[in-house]
């Protein structure tokens, strides 16, 4: 278990690390840095925090959304890849580069996120 949590605490890292050069200053991280302080999960927070999300899964990068400006990833170490992280990160730049995210439809609220 201490292995197992010990990866958790270096992804959710990686992944903070990588979005923050991807996107830098783009977000603002809600999500303790004290790996003691937060569960297997990553927080930011944008005002346009929906439409990103959706953008995100778009492109097969699966989080979640939180009123009011919440983009939240889970990070399970027994089934993610630092690869995979780094790919969504990665995702996750391209679209704040390119302005993906602004297009209407993902501004389109839906039931579930």
């Amino acid at each position: 278990m201490a292995e197992i949590r010990a990866k958790s605490f270096g992804q959710v890292e990686l992944l903070a690390a990588v979005f923050e050069q991807a996107a830098p200053g783009a977000f603002r991280r809600i999500t303790p840095i004290d790996p003691a302080q937060r569960g297997s999960q990553l927080c930011l927070s944008h005002p346009d925090a929906y439409a990103i999300m959706q953008a995100l899964i778009a492109r097969g990068v699966i989080g979640d959304f939180r009123a009011p400006d919440i983009l939240r990833f889970g990070v399970t170490p027994l089934t993610l890849s630092y690869a995979e992280l780094w790919d969504a990160a990665t995702a996750l730049g391209a679209i704040m580069a390119e302005g993906a995210w602004r297009d209407p439809s993902f501004a389109v609220r839906r039931t579930v996120t």
